[in-house]
């Protein structure tokens, strides 16, 4: 008995109550900013975010119950299935076409988005992947099998076109394979790889909507009605809102609906406006929190494989967030990436949950529980 006691004492205490708190905390707050930036719809997407919070609270208690070496034991079947939603999107009757991109499932009322769901897959293998190989990864014949497990979905994601994504994963993957200490030669010769390929992406990959983006990121007046009108409406509504903002429901682009996507892609940009640098710092510390939460947890995981999966949720959470605020100021390209747990989305947000779910899971296995 005194035994059962004690098990079910450390089973407690192995709950990451910081994290679950603070990312519930996020995800709330997001649903407020979504309530005040939705206008019309405000109340169809707070109905839809708060339903997804609910359904993503239920799969981080699904996925922290089984062992992530379980999961990861599947991980060949995890990636074929990943895979084959990539494949099926692409297929004209099957995936639909939003904003250029044939990147959605639409299940009746219901958009799905198979990309935002593989990322919590790539994470699953990818991480068993590199602790399969673990110091022969900078071994040639190993190298080249690892670099192609991203570079399938990318190449998928690529098709449909959504490179915003293919960054995500190319920042994930890039993580996790510096946390499994691929030698600095590889990481050099990427870095020059990289900036060999830049002229030649502009003037042979990158399409015209893709290169006016850059562009007006440089001087959005060139085309202030056009490809720099996100931007400079954005700016806008950032430096409106000064120390403590005009308000909850107040901010001018409630009522204008000058700014386009303001519940999703732009939602940093209400939140700067309505609630002011108070409210905008309050969203980087809370992200900055979990992500270095998640850090936290992988550094002290039980293997090398918990490590990975902490490190690729972190890189995925902090590489979205840096690309969508950095939008949303001006600094980076329009994208289309998502803030965590703010933005207005299903799919983004049981997805962030599920990752978390991930990293609870690797936190509450630091040691086995005995019952």
């Amino acid at each position: 008995m005194l035994e059962k006691t004690r098990g079910v004492r450390d089973a407690i205490r192995n709950i990451d109550f910081l994290l679950i708190i603070l990312t519930i905390l996020a995800a709330v707050f997001g649903i407020v900013m979504i309530s005040s930036a939705g206008g019309e719809n405000a109340a169809r997407y707070v109905i839809v975010q708060s339903a997804a919070l609910v359904l993503g609270i239920i799969g981080v208690v699904i996925i922290s119950i089984l062992d992530y070496d379980y999961l990861a034991r599947l991980s060949k079947y995890i990636y074929i299935a990943c895979v084959a939603l990539l494949v099926l999107v692409l297929i004209p009757g099957i995936g639909s076409v939003q904003n250029g991109a044939r990147s959605w499932f639409n299940l009746g009322p219901v958009s799905l988005q198979p990309a935002e769901i593989v990322k919590v897959g790539f994470v699953i293998t990818f991480s068993k992947h590199l602790s399969d190989v673990g110091s022969g990864l900078n071994k040639p014949k190993n190298l080249w099998k690892v670099l192609l497990h991203p570079a399938i979905l990318c190449f998928l994601m690529l098709l449909q076109p959504d490179f915003g994504t293919v960054v995500v994963f190319v920042m994930m993957a890039a993580a996790m394979l510096f946390m499994a200490k691929l030698n600095w030669k590889y990481i050099l010769g990427a870095a020059l790889a990289f900036a060999a390929m830049c002229p030649i992406a502009w003037f042979f990959l990158l399409k015209p909507y893709q290169k006016d983006r850059i562009i007006a990121l440089l001087n959005p007046d060139l085309d202030p009605t056009g490809s720099g009108y996100h931007v400079i409406r954005s700016r806008i509504a950032v430096g409106s809102g000064k120390l403590t903002g005009m308000g909850l429901y107040n901010g001018s682009s409630r009522y204008s609906n000058l700014l386009p996507e303001r519940h999703t892609d732009f939602i940093y940009s209400i939140v700067c406006e309505e609630l002011g640098m108070i409210g905008a710092v309050a969203v980087i510390v809370l992200l900055t929190a979990i992500i270095l939460r998640c850090l936290y947890i992988g550094l002290n995981a039980r293997n090398s494989e918990g490590l990975y999966i902490c490190t690729g949720v972190a890189a995925m959470l902090a590489f979205q967030a840096f690309e969508n605020i950095g939008m949303c100021i001006g600094i980076f390209p329009v994208t289309g990436i998502t803030l965590p747990f703010f933005s207005y989305g299903g799919s983004s947000l049981m997805t962030n949950m599920l990752a978390i779910g991930l990293v609870l899971n690797v936190r509450y296995r630091y040691k086995r529980i005995n019952f």
